[in-house]
C-alpha cells in the first residue's frame, strides 16, 4: 500500500476531531453534574503561562481545516481569533473543521505536496512545501494542541481514559 499526504494527514485529523469533539461533551456533562460553570472548564489551563482548553480546541480546528485553507492560498497565518466561550460553540467550531475536511477531494489534497506553503506570524516567514508544511508543522500542532486539551480536562477532573483521545479507530474490515 502506498501512503499519500491524503491518507497521511486527513483520516486521522477527522479521527481525532472526533475525539475532541466526545471531549467537549464529557466536559459538558462534567460541568452539569459537579455544578460547575462551563466558562472556567474553557478557561482551565495546564499552568499559567499556557492558553486555556477553549484554545487548544480552536487550534485543533485550526491545524486541520485551517492547515487546508493555508495550502490552497499558500500561507497560513495562526488565528488571533477569540475562541468560542462555551461547549455548544467549540463543539460546532470542530463539527464545521470535520465537514471542511470530509468535503477534501483526495487528488486535489495530493496535487498539492510539493506546493510552496509559507508559515506567516508577523515578521517571521517559515517557506514549506505543502507537504512538510502539514506532516512536520500543522499535523505536529494539531496533535499538541488535541494533547493538551485532552490534559486539561483531566487535570480538572474529567474522568478520561485513552480511548477518549484516540476517538473512533479505523479498523480493517471484517472478513
Amino acid at each position: 500500500m502506498t501512503l499519500s499526504l491524503y491518507d497521511a494527514v486527513i483520516p486521522s485529523n477527522r479521527q481525532i476531531l472526533g475525539a475532541v469533539a466526545g471531549l467537549i461533551d464529557k466536559a459538558a456533562a462534567f460541568a452539569q453534574a459537579q455544578g460547575r460553570d462551563e466558562a472556567a472548564l474553557i478557561d482551565a489551563r495546564l499552568a499559567s503561562d499556557m492558553l486555556p482548553f477553549g484554545y487548544q480546541v480552536k487550534s485543533c480546528a485550526n491545524h486541520s481545516a485551517g492547515a487546508w485553507a493555508g495550502v490552497q492560498a499558500g500561507s497560513f497565518s495562526p488565528s488571533r481569533s477569540m475562541w468560542p466561550t462555551d461547549f455548544a460553540g467549540l463543539r460546532a467550531l470542530v463539527e464545521e473543521a470535520d465537514a471542511h475536511l470530509a468535503a477534501i477531494d483526495r487528488a486535489a489534497f495530493d496535487a498539492t505536496a510539493e506546493q510552496p506553503t509559507d508559515f506567516v506570524m508577523g515578521e517571521m516567514r517559515l517557506p514549506f512545501t505543502a507537504g512538510q508544511f502539514l506532516l512536520s508543522f500543522s499535523q505536529p500542532n494539531f496533535y499538541f494542541h488535541a494533547t493538551t486539551a485532552y490534559a486539561i480536562l483531566r487535570k480538572e477532573g474529567v474522568k478520561l481514559g485513552k480511548a477518549d483521545f484516540l476517538g473512533r479507530l479505523r479498523l480493517r474490515p471484517a472478513g
